[in-house]
């Protein structure tokens, strides 16, 4: 079959790879689409650790079932489905507490690092364990179910939080999941919800999807603007969807006494904490890792029309190009958002 092969870091070539053999519990899916995600972009170049070639990347994806390995009863030729990136065991204590995203032998399609390497979806086949497949709606096409996996972040991020419902939400951090975010807490009955980011494009889209305010750190101080905007007691609930010490600080400084702050990006490894503004006005902090079962909402926002992820879509490739795509979005491109391969 053909693959877009991580040959070295940055370079990727189209070349032909052994067709993959789903073993015992396994399903091989024909790849119909899978989107390049900023992990894969980002990591090309070795700054991550988690891409070590030789790697077939590539875990935001959809296709339709061809073949079943042994034990494997649960689909049929045919099927379209959308895979879970996390490859869970089912066995471990996690697993049976239903945090699959926290399982002790997790693994994620299209990674190498130095516990595991396992090829991903930028390929006409992939072979993944059954139990990660989920079946895509009639109303729902491959490209749109290719981005269940980054909605699935979003909703796993938001019911993180609670009381979500009447809630006054901001979110720091307009990219592609964060957009997604305020999508789903616009979904989520959230009262209002508050944008801050430095790219104008990505207000604007922010604006578009829902959001009642949206700000530009570089023109006024986020977080006065947020509490200003909240009748002077700031956000409810808080998503910080960078990763980075200001943006954090920003995330904590805007939400009222007592407020929640959902912990999603994580650019940098480590990032100054306000201690004692955390401390003195109470405020709880939560992590969000990957997802955790929200495959089945995510396809179901999808298809009502709740969430417009075809909205974010910018570019939809053969794979052969898949070189040059991968070298526009790790220049960061200005205005490309989500582009999605299709073997």
């Amino acid at each position: 079959m053909k693959a877009l092969v991580l040959e070295e870091y940055g370079r990727l070539v189209v070349a032909d790879v052994p067709d993959p053999v789903p073993g015992r519990g396994e399903v091989l899916v024909r790849v119909r689409a899978c989107g390049i995600c900023g992990s894969d972009a980002h990591g090309m170049d070795g700054s991550t650790g988690r891409r070590r070639p030789p790697l077939i990347m590539g875990h935001e994806a959809a296709g339709e079932v061809v073949a079943t390995g042994p034990s494997a009863g649960s689909w049929k030729r045919g099927d379209r489905v959308a895979l879970d990136s996390t490859v869970f065991c089912g066995d471990c204590w996690h697993c049976h507490r239903g945090e699959v995203n926290l399982c002790e032998q997790r693994r994620v399609l299209g990674v190498s690092c130095a516990e595991y390497r396992r090829d991903g979806a930028f390929a006409e086949y992939v072979a993944v364990p059954e139990r990660i497949l989920h079946r895509i709606p009639d109303a729902v096409t491959f490209e749109q179910a290719s981005m269940a996996e980054t909605l699935a972040v979003a909703v796993h991020a938001v019911s993180r939080a609670p009381a979500v419902a009447e809630s006054s939400a901001l979110v720091v951090g307009a990219g592609m999941v964060g957009l997604l975010v305020i999508q789903v807490l616009r979904a989520s009955g959230c009262r209002k919800v508050i944008a801050v980011d430095i790219d104008g494009g990505r207000l604007e889209l922010a604006r578009k999807f829902g959001a009642a305010a949206t700000i530009d750190p570089s023109s006024r101080p986020p977080a006065a603007a947020v509490i200003e905007l909240t009748g002077g007691r700031g956000a409810d609930l808080s998503f910080e969807v960078v990763g980075r010490s200001d943006t954090l600080g920003t995330a904590i400084d805007s939400v009222r006494k007592g407020g929640h702050v959902v912990l999603v990006g994580n650019l940098a490894a480590s990032v100054d904490l306000p201690l004692q503004s955390v401390v003195t006005r109470q405020l709880t902090l939560a992590g969000s890792c990957a997802s955790s079962g929200e495959y089945p909402r995510s396809l179901e926002l999808i298809a009502s029309g709740a969430v417009d992820v075809s909205a974010l879509v910018s570019a939809v490739a053969p794979l052969a190009d898949g070189a040059a795509w991968f070298g526009r979005l790790h220049a960061r491109e200005k205005g490309l958002t989500k582009v999605l391969l299709k073997p």
